[in-house]
């Protein structure tokens, strides 16, 4: 890629200065030890060439089954986790490559909601001390303007100041989640991971959720990578959804475009799933074969073709590349739905 070249970038059309953040071919394996010396005697290959870039403003959903990765990458975007291979690029800074100085400075920039509402909670604090703690360590603020600011957020994500003295197990699900978002925005950051931060919620209690970090992107001109395994959950709130397989990405496309029209069989499959309450409709229900395969040991070729329903003797052989297709997508297919 050239980096002087402004109109070619990873997100099909928009100009560098548009993105937010960029991973280039970022790679995560694990080791698998045995025996008593401990020795490496295989990778688990939970993120394998991933490349993808989000824009300034937008909600890039991301998609597949339990174990595909997506947690993983979302923990190598923010650091949390170091990549075995590649860039991610934060308005051009690799995040994988900076000092420890720098990362602080990144991590008022970069934030993350947590799946579990209770247990990212420390339970032996103060909701007040929860939602302040990144007030005090950052901006080192007098205990006075930390409480003022405590209140602020707390009524931004439609709780109770008053409530601010109490501990996280003396509030719900939801309030726990909204806490922890309250905490996530305390430094106006610019770009947040919400790591599965609906899945644990009741199903009335996920729309207000949805609802509330839709306004305060809104308001706050936040981008959020939106980590989710309910489709219907990221077709309300993304702009732009990715489908990750098998620690790879096999589609990336605009939502409605997404659902509309699948590109990728496994992106199929997964619609397909999807209970559409039609009275006497019967659903097209596309029943995969065979289990996931293991990351520490994939398949040759199209990591699908195993389980693929239109897999051809190509599949098993080459890897199909992320690739361009129109409408600003980009499917991993060597024969592509029509």
């Amino acid at each position: 890629m050239d980096p002087g070249n402004e109109s070619e970038d990873l997100t099909m059309g928009a100009t560098k200065k548009e993105n937010v953040l960029e991973l280039h071919n970022v790679k995560k394996y694990f080791p698998i030890r045995t025996g008593l010396l401990n020795r490496v005697a295989g990778q688990v290959k939970a993120v394998d060439g991933v490349s993808l870039a989000i824009r300034k403003g937008e909600t890039f959903g991301l998609v597949g089954e339990s174990g595909c990765g997506k947690s993983t990458l979302g923990r190598v975007v923010l650091n949390l986790q170091k990549a075995t291979e590649g860039q991610v690029l934060f308005h051009g800074t690799d995040v994988q490559q900076v000092s420890a100085r720098e990362l602080r400075g990144l991590r008022r920039q970069m934030q993350i909601i947590f799946q579990d509402p209770f247990g990212s909670l420390n339970p032996r604090f103060l909701v007040r001390d929860i939602i302040g703690e990144p007030l005090r360590l950052h901006e080192r603020l007098p205990a006075r303007e930390v409480d003022k600011r405590v209140v602020e957020l707390m009524e931004l994500v439609g709780l109770d100041a008053d409530r601010r003295n109490r501990y996280p197990h003396e509030f719900s699900g939801g309030q726990r989640q909204r806490i922890g978002i309250a905490r996530a925005i305390a430094l106006n950051p610019e770009f947040i991971v919400a790591d599965e931060a609906v899945s644990a919620l009741d199903v009335s209690v996920q729309s207000q959720v949805l609802n509330l970090l839709m306004k305060l992107q809104k308001e706050l001109g936040l981008t959020f990578l939106f980590i989710a395994h309910g489709l219907n959950v990221v077709r309300h709130i993304s702009d732009r959804i990715g489908v990750m397989y098998l620690g790879k990405i096999v589609e990336v496309a605009p939502t409605e475009a997404l659902f509309e029209k699948p590109l990728h069989p496994y992106t199929a499959a997964l619609l397909s799933s999807i209970p559409r309450p039609t009275p006497g409709r019967k659903l097209d229900r596309i029943v995969l074969q065979g289990d996931v395969p293991s990351p520490a040991n994939p398949p040759s070729g199209c990591r699908f073709h195993p389980r693929c329903p239109a897999a051809q003797e190509r599949c098993g052989i080459e890897e199909p590349p992320l690739q361009e297709a129109d409408g600003g997508r980009q499917v991993a297919c060597h024969f592509p739905l029509t």
